[in-house]
């Protein structure tokens, strides 16, 4: 439970549903967590619902510009006096056939999941100072399988956790450790956004097509906590042997 005692944590995409679960295990293993976010109210809101005791706050950044996200990270190193983690978590879909994805959609995503999860690694590598720290990566498991109506998105998460293995072997020899998340079947607002835009098309009720997509094993949702417990782990000294893995938090779904 003190895994993470008093270290200082920062989440990208802190406002989403996997940033709760991913704080909220954060704050469990006694740890201190820094929410990024593009929509300052939205962060600021789901800072405050943590009641965390002064141990969570919610700041403004754009994960694809770099003065913003070091404006963030100063203010949060600022507050506490140290950086020992990172979660790149931020991330968006643009849902559509392949042959309708357009340059401007595929370069946003790629701006956001991928270009975002390198700068935020830059800036925190940065202010670990050369103490080490730990970086994970919230990738997905379509950038393992691929999924239909998701061609950037596929390609993006499959680009992190190829960027997982690359900045895993260069900065060891800086004590910092990166490993990749690849989350499937998540109950979230973005995985409802994949039901409302399939049902239609496949002649069903969302609502009805959101509970089916869940990990046929576990036989539910899996829950962002369950994922943030995975990423507290990774986050601490007793995953440092675990090095450059992109892990399947997906109730077992994918195999390899």
């Amino acid at each position: 439970m003190n895994a993470l005692q008093d270290r200082v944590v920062v989440v990208t995409g802190g406002a989403g549903g996997i940033a709760r679960g991913i704080a909220e295990a954060i704050l469990e293993a006694g740890g201190c967590v820094a929410l990024f976010d593009l929509d300052r109210s939205k962060v600021a809101q789901a800072a405050a619902t943590l009641n965390a005791e002064g141990r969570a706050i919610g700041l403004e950044a754009d994960v694809t510009d770099k003065a913003s996200l070091e404006a963030a990270f100063d203010a949060a190193v600022a507050k506490w006096g140290r950086l020992d983690g990172l979660v790149n978590n931020a991330g968006i879909v643009r849902l559509g056939p392949a042959e309708e994805t357009t340059a401007e959609g595929f370069d946003l995503e790629y701006a956001v999941n991928v270009k975002g999860v390198l700068l935020a690694s830059q800036i925190a590598a940065k202010h670990f100072a050369g103490k080490g720290g730990a970086i994970v990566n919230v990738a997905s498991n379509a950038g393992k399988v691929g999924y239909r109506n998701m061609a950037g998105y596929n390609a993006s998460k499959a680009a992190v956790i190829n960027l997982t293995r690359s900045l895993a072997l260069e900065w060891a020899e800086k004590g910092i450790n990166v490993n990749a998340v690849c989350p499937g079947g998540v109950g979230t607002d973005m995985l409802k956004s994949v039901a409302d835009f399939l049902a239609p098309r496949l002649g069903q009720d969302a609502g009805a097509l959101f509970d089916t997509m869940h990990p046929a094993q576990l036989g539910r949702h899996v829950r962002p906590v369950e994922v943030g417990r995975v990423i507290a782990f990774l986050l601490s000294d007793a995953g440092v042997i675990i090095r450059g893995q992109s892990i399947n938090v997906d109730g077992g779904d994918t195999p390899y």
